[in-house]
């Protein structure tokens, strides 16, 4: 990645590579010493405390259901979230609407935290706010996005260095300038859209088993190991995610990212955790909502079946459906001025 308006990425300022096993299994054991193998925490108060010594406040009511109109169109989202069977909550969410140089913008985001809440709740405070303030955030959004991601990273790694125990999160985030919506995704939340009456898999789930992310970690001197899923360095299951400084030289913040043209044929989007994908086929959640029109029943509607078909772990579910430039209200009243028309015509 070339640099951005905040220097290099993280990567280029990382210390070379462990060159032997030995190092990389003495940090598999104060990984281990640090936080349990399955990367939840128990200790939720404790963790959230830390992150009130950052500067967060919390994650505040909850989302609800809403609209905004811009100059190619309308969309209404929902979101619905659950700490499932877990014990702790680690999942955030967002959902907001910014203007940016004249230009409604739609954000949306889920963040799965790890060893805690620290990281996905410093993402869900920072990651948009940093991002409308880069400056080609509109000229070329999504080096924007790329930069943003890496100096939001980057950022959480310096706050959070007091810290004993290792945080990280995912982020699985969407976009909407105008007409284009763009997903960018670190870890293993998921986007999938309905376009065309097809679901569609706008992301990318990172797993260390992948073949180009098993190579791109061996490469930097790590290893992936069998430890009832596949790990890196037989600790953390994605690859991929902000925070986890002790592994930061193989789990990278780099988006992936894809752009779709947000027009006719795009129904909706559904950002989630694995509390859902878990359970449910990407298939299998088109087909569920596809058919509701209201985003926050959708996103009920999936969380609830996540639940039913016995999710292990938090679940966290964003909607967002593309009116394609009317909202109901607005069909309404179309279809009463189409009467009056007839009616006129008529008499």
């Amino acid at each position: 990645m070339r640099e951005g308006p905040w220097g290099p990425p993280p990567s280029a300022r990382l210390s070379p590579p462990l060159p032997l096993r030995v190092p990389l299994l003495l940090l598999l054991s104060l990984l281990l010493a640090g936080r349990p193998a399955s990367c939840s925490c128990r200790d939720q108060g404790a963790e959230v405390a830390a992150a009130a010594s950052m500067g967060l406040d919390g994650d505040g009511p909850p989302e609800t259901a809403g609209h905004i109109s811009s100059a190619n169109g309308r969309f209404i989202y929902g979101v619905a979230s659950s700490p499932g069977k877990r014990a702790s909550m680690e999942d955030f969410s967002e959902a907001r609407i910014d203007d940016v140089d004249g230009e409604k913008v739609g954000m949306f985001g889920v963040y799965d935290g790890h060893g805690g809440v620290r990281a996905a709740e410093y993402v869900k405070q920072h990651l948009f706010s940093n991002l409308i303030k880069h400056p080609k955030f509109i000229s070329d959004t999504k080096a924007a996005i790329a930069e943003t991601y890496n100096h939001t990273d980057s950022e959480f790694l310096k706050a959070d260095s007091s810290q004993t125990r290792d945080a990280g999160s995912t982020a699985s985030t969407a976009i909407i300038v105008g007409d284009r919506l763009l997903v960018a995704n670190v870890g293993d939340s998921r986007a999938v859209i309905c376009k065309g009456g097809q679901a569609i898999a706008v992301s990318r789930d990172h797993k260390p088993d992948q073949t180009d992310e098993r190579q791109r970690i061996e490469d930097a001197g790590g290893f992936v190991m069998w430890a009832g899923t596949w790990r890196v360095g037989g600790v953390l299951a994605v690859s991929r995610a902000f925070g986890d400084k002790l592994l930061k030289q193989y789990v990278v913040a780099d988006p992936e990212i894809k752009e779709e043209v947000v027009d006719s044929s795009l129904e909706f989007l559904i950002l989630a955790s694995d509390g859902l994908w878990d359970v449910v086929t990407n298939e299998e959640a088109v087909a569920m909502i596809k058919p509701i029109q209201d985003p926050q029943e959708a996103a009920d509607k999936l969380l609830q079946e996540a639940s039913k078909r016995g999710s292990s772990d938090n679940i966290t579910v964003v909607i967002v459906r593309f009116l394609d430039g009317t909202t109901a209200g607005d069909k309404s009243e179309d279809k009463e001025k189409e009467k009056e028309t007839a009616n006129d015509q008529n008499s």
